[in-house]
Parts: structure tokens; C-alpha cells; sequence
């Protein structure tokens, strides 16, 4: 994709801190952090989301997701860490090419948990909920 921001640092075309890549995956640091090491990986292809990304490139991310996190740890101490990403525009994406974050996390280091992105209380009951995914999926 010839305007993607991540495309363009996966080509080489635009410059990044990379701390690792592969031949599926890119990791670098993020260029606004949220703290030290704050760090962003990508499928070197572009894909939107992880609805688009193809298994081969889930089980590459997520293998670069956990060997950066072992570098990060023994870089900075501690192995706590906040990994997500936004999946669309409504949930914060702003890059539309999937990139999974991890965010180093120390004590008082004012952050919360994944579980306080969102307080958009269900109107269903879990069985409720469970029946509407299964009959919507066959």
C-alpha cells in the first residue's frame, strides 16, 4: 500500500527505530510512547486487521510479540507489559495497517488495565450474548 505509514517503514522508505525484524514481521519503537520502551510490531505485508491477517502472519506477529517482550524485559527490567491493538477506526485505530503494541508498565506509572478501555455494559446475559455469535455463525 503506497500511502501506509507502515508499509513505507517496513520498505525501508521511511526511518524507525527497528529493535527486530524478520522476514514477516517488523518491531521498532513507537515514535510517541506512552513509556520507555514503548514498542509497536507489524506484518511486513499490509493488512488492515486482524480479520484480513492470514494465520501464517498471526502466528509471525505473535511471535515477535512475545520475543519482544523477552528483549524489553531484559532491556528494562521487570516483564510487565500492557499488548493490544486498535482494531478499526472506532476502537483508536488510526494507522490502518494491524500493529500490536507493547507498553513496558512499572508501579505507579498512572496506566490501568485493558479492561478500562471500554465500560459499554452488555444488555444481554453471557448466555444470551453466546447464542446471538453462535446462530450468527452457523
Amino acid at each position: 500500500m503506497k500511502d501506509c505509514l507502515f508499509c513505507k517503514i517496513a520498505a525501508k522508505e521511511m526511518p524507525a527505530e527497528v529493535i527486530y525484524e524478520d522476514d514477516k514481521t517488523l518491531a521498532f519503537l513507537d515514535v510517541n510512547p506512552s513509556a520507555s520502551g514503548h514498542t509497536v510490531v507489524i506484518p511486513t505485508e499490509h493488512y488492515r486487521n486482524i480479520q484480513e491477517l492470514p494465520v501464517e502472519f498471526v502466528e509471525a506477529v505473535f511471535t515477535t510479540v512475545k520475543t519482544v517482550a523477552s528483549m524489553l524485559e531484559k532491556a528494562m527490567g521487570g516483564g510487565h507489559f500492557t499488548i493490544g491493538f486498535n482494531n478499526g477506526r472506532l476502537s483508536g485505530q488510526e494507522i490502518d495497517h494491524i500493529h500490536i503494541h507493547l507498553i513496558p508498565r512499572c508501579r505507579d506509572d498512572g496506566g490501568d488495565s485493558i479492561q478500562s478501555v471500554v465500560r459499554a455494559l452488555p444488555g444481554e446475559n453471557l448466555e444470551e450474548m453466546k447464542n446471538k455469535i453462535l446462530k450468527a455463525n452457523g
